[in-house]
């Protein structure tokens, strides 16, 4: 049996004259946290509105669960698009009895309390969503998501607007349903924040895909080497051509990417009797990695 949950096959989307996709392809595996990645603008709420049947693409296919376009589909999944939408003057739990019903959920009762104590809201089950911080909105917004025990979870932006305990909030529940085995497909352009949970992203810009993979392998593109050393410039000199980019450069620091490792300059400069006070490797970020991509 495939463990591929979702197939992009060049997905085209036009918006009069605004090309808003222009042929992107994907695939997602059971497991993954998948981070779709960009600025505001570069596709990626159309994408989600596409895959969710909100929109219709004028090119290309998708399929969930290899059983293609399917009605069916939908009960396996859970959706967080925009902004949460719920009743004001309800309490949770009536606002989540309204979904339940929408989704003819036989057991609605047992239903949500799972999944307000899943998103640790069971305290304020009985406060007015008018009540709620942006944070709780947004879990509560996840509940709903969660009340037909979905597969797959697609959210958009779900730390749009949080505050840093909001964030963490977020956070710590996506990584906590991908130990209970949900898939989750997550767009952001809060590239930080994806950081620290995505396991598979595509990053995009202006409706195309420029770098896709793991995110280990994407944030690890190449190294960036920094060498403190009081002969700076004898440094520079030694290495030459094999310094591929200088990131920053301040008295005697200088971080750069090298076609050498860290390794093999430390082993060329020592030849030369050229010796530095340290030299370490420090870990690409994937915002460096994305603002990489867009300056090539």
């Amino acid at each position: 049996m495939s463990d591929i949950i979702l197939d992009v096959s060049g997905l085209d989307k036009k918006y009069k004259d605004v090309h808003a996709l222009g042929g992107i392809s994907f695939q997602v595996r059971q497991g993954q946290i998948f981070g779709i990645l960009g600025p505001n603008g570069s596709g990626k709420t159309t994408t989600l509105a596409i895959l969710l049947g909100i929109l219709k693409a004028n090119k290309g296919t998708f399929s969930w669960f290899g059983n293609g376009q399917e009605a069916s589909n939908r009960i396996r999944i859970g959706a967080l698009l925009e902004t949460p939408n719920f009743y004001p003057y309800l309490n949770a739990i009536d606002n989540l009895r309204i979904v339940a019903k929408i989704k003819n959920l036989p057991n609605p009762k047992a239903a949500i309390e799972s999944v307000l104590q899943r998103v640790g809201l069971a305290e304020r089950a009985n406060s007015k969503f008018r009540s709620y911080s942006l944070g709780m909105k947004q879990r509560l917004a996840i509940a709903s998501a969660l009340l037909s025990d979905p597969e797959v979870l697609v959210l958009d932006e779900p730390t749009n607007g949080l505050d840093p305990m909001g964030i963490v909030d977020i956070r710590r529940l996506i990584l906590n349903l991908k130990e209970e085995g949900k898939t989750i497909v997550i767009a952001s352009h809060i590239l930080d924040e994806m950081e620290k949970i995505c396991t598979d992203v595509i990053i995009m810009r202006k409706g195309t895909i420029i770098r896709e993979g793991k995110l280990a392998e994407i944030t690890q593109d190449k190294e960036h080497i920094l060498i403190h050393s009081s002969e700076l410039q004898k440094v520079k000199e030694a290495l030459g051509s094999s310094i591929s980019r200088i990131i920053s450069e301040q008295d005697s620091w200088m971080e750069f990417t090298s076609d050498l490792s860290s390794l093999e300059i430390n082993k060329k400069l020592a030849q030369l009797h050229i010796y530095c006070d340290e030299i370490f490797v420090k870990k690409q970020s994937l915002e460096q990695s994305f603002i990489n991509h867009i300056e090539a």
